[in-house]
């Protein structure tokens, strides 16, 4: 028997999922299927202001569930903010960890849950299946759609004193339900949601041309690609649309599930890097660099970028390689373009003097083991000095 077309064994972790409006009012539900006497509820100030952490609080009121929250997270989450929630989670006896936010909350409550249960600085966790004693149960309500930290196993936590981001990577971070509302997007600015939804479309774009794709990761990156490409656009233009904030939250969800199990590239090897260094919302960073990133990757992955052009309703037929090239990267700009995000790397602070320190922290990232096209620090000095 050959098994010549048979594809490489690969896995595939997911949280419990449930998805649609109304979603985050079963969070008390979940809580008490895992025993919760106290729940320890992570959040940040610009959640609280709108809205979505009181609502998810008087839902755990109304079970009868104590709870503490913390609201001390910033926009790229800090390693003393994590060390300072642990803190708390373990003074107040809590049980089950309830993130409500973007991205930032939700890698701040993997971190307090890893301390918590480990009883060590986060950033000794660093790196890729390093934590050795199970987490607390983990129940995520997103309120962007595009970090999919509700779904992935990365934590992404920035360190202050050496101006530098690291990755934790491992199944034990994996949500072990995640409440999808489209709801809770609907208080998003426009600026949040283009860089929110571009950086949902990095995580599919890197997961479908990594060297970990897999039929199950594929079929959701290129779901993701398709949903983000016709909806963002016409999202920004009206932010009102229910349907379109499903959409998106619906691609995040698919790039997250693609890029949790097939792993990114170089564009969030270098973003991490990045926004360690100068404090930049992420999803613009990724932003900044894809289409450069995706020009110094293409020729290692001309047939998946392919069908990537494809899937972003390019008209590829007749075309050569090198034809279709120049017509997607300008498909991604352009995509860009129409939700707002036209910066620049020299625009955003970076100097050509930061670089090598910038691309001497992005080779260390363990984002750059599935890049289709192997790396040295000099090739990504140079990408980052074409996006300056």
């Amino acid at each position: 028997m050959s098994y010549a077309q048979v594809s490489d064994l690969r896995k595939f972790v997911s949280p419990e999922i449930v998805f649609g409006v109304g979603a985050r009012r079963s969070v008390a539900n979940f809580a008490r299927n895992f025993g919760a006497r106290r729940v320890f509820v992570v959040s940040d100030p610009g959640v609280q202001a709108a809205g979505w952490l009181e609502d998810v609080t008087e839902s755990l009121a109304e079970a009868g569930l104590e709870w503490v929250e913390f609201t001390g997270v910033s926009s790229n989450p800090r390693t003393h903010e994590v060390m300072a929630g642990a803190e708390l989670y373990r003074e107040s006896q809590c049980d089950v960890i309830v993130a409500v936010g973007g991205g930032s909350p939700m890698d701040c409550a993997k971190g307090i849950g890893i301390v918590s249960a480990n009883n060590k600085p986060i950033i000794d966790f660093k790196g890729v299946d390093t934590i050795p004693v199970a987490i607390p149960p983990l129940v995520f309500i997103p309120t962007t759609a595009g970090s999919s930290a509700d779904v992935s196993q990365f934590a992404i936590i920035s360190n202050p004193e050496e101006r530098t981001k690291f990755a934790i990577i491992s199944k034990t971070v994996v949500p072990d339900v995640a409440l999808i509302d489209p709801e809770t997007a609907t208080t998003m600015p426009s600026f949040l949601t283009a860089c929110t939804g571009v950086d949902a479309l990095v995580h599919a774009i890197e997961a479908f041309v990594s060297t970990g794709a897999g039929p199950l990761t594929d079929m959701n990156a290129l779901d993701a690609i398709k949903l983000i490409n016709n909806s963002l656009p016409r999202l920004i233009q009206t932010p009102d649309d229910l349907k379109l904030r499903e959409d998106i939250m619906l691609g995040s969800l698919k790039a997250g599930l693609a890029f949790s199990n097939a792993i990114l590239g170089a564009v969030h090897a270098m973003s991490h890097s990045l926004g360690g260094y100068l404090d930049l919302p992420h999803g613009l960073c990724n932003a900044m660099l894809l289409e450069h990133v995706v020009a110094y990757n293409y020729e290692r992955a001309q047939e998946r970028f392919k069908v990537i052009a494809e899937t972003m309703g390019i008209d590829t037929r007749g075309l050569t390689a090198n034809e279709i090239k120049p017509r997607l990267l300008q498909q991604l700009v352009q995509l860009k373009a129409e939700v707002g995000i036209c910066q620049t790397l020299s625009v955003s602070g970076v100097h050509k003097a930061d670089i090598p320190f910038l691309s001497a922290n992005a080779i260390l990232d363990p984002c750059l083991i599935t890049n289709p096209r192997p790396s040295n620090r000099r090739d990504i000095a140079t990408v980052y000095e074409e996006a300056l």
